[in-house]
């Protein structure tokens, strides 16, 4: 596995519905090596803190793969940064990575934490008011993770990818819970004993309390 695109996105206005949001959504590869701290990338800019960034979604990875399927699906190509990432990876697929699986790209250590759930301004992003709906059924959301290890990265990197256990759930097992009328409360415990992130966890801690009446 190797690194395909390292991004990094400056505040945008976008027409979000009615209203007009600035974004750093629209991210965009850079030549060079690009440090990366606790909180991301050095030069990437997260403006809703609220739902985004953070240390435990320090970086947002999507795959080679995913796009792949999302070009032969819309018939066209992607840049990479098309969805917000920061980094795109060569040699695997999202949905099937675990949380607590870890990733070493060149120097730097990540930690898989949560999938990313589409909101209005990915749709306002890609030109398509549809398109979260789109980006739900494709069942390709990609991972956020945690940085383990701080240092450099760059296009052309070495990937290499360390399981974390078999009992954590899967990217895409957490994609498909999100949209699910009801949940297991039995799942929902085991999944509150891996390293899930903490806007999450707070989201699976609300849906065991429902599913437990």
């Amino acid at each position: 596995m190797k690194i395909i695109s390292v991004n990094v996105g400056q505040p945008t206005a976008l027409q979000v519905g009615q209203r007009t949001t600035v974004t750093g959504i629209r991210k965009h590869p850079v030549p060079g090596r690009v440090r990366v701290g606790a909180d991301g990338l050095e030069g990437d800019h997260v403006l809703n803190r609220k739902h985004h960034g953070g240390p435990d979604q320090a970086v947002y990875v999507y795959t080679r793969e995913d796009y792949d399927a999302w070009e032969e699906l819309l018939g066209r190509g992607l840049e990479p940064g098309s969805f917000g990432e920061n980094v795109v990876v060569g040699g695997l697929e999202s949905a099937p990575v675990r949380v607590g699986e870890r990733f070493a790209l060149g120097e730097v250590v990540l930690e898989v934490t949560a999938p990313r759930i589409p909101c209005s301004t990915l749709g306002a992003r890609m030109e398509d008011a549809g398109f979260v709906k789109r980006f739900a059924a494709m069942g390709r959301p990609g991972f956020y993770a945690r940085v383990v290890q701080e240092g450099e990265i760059g296009k052309g990197d070495e990937v290499t990818r360390t399981p974390g256990p078999d009992t954590a759930p899967t990217i895409g097992e957490i994609f498909a819970a999100w949209y699910a009328d009801g949940r297991d409360p039995e799942t929902l415990r085991r999944w509150l004993e891996a390293p899930v992130g903490v806007r999450l966890r707070a989201d699976i801690q609300k849906w065991l309390k429902k599913a437990q009446g």
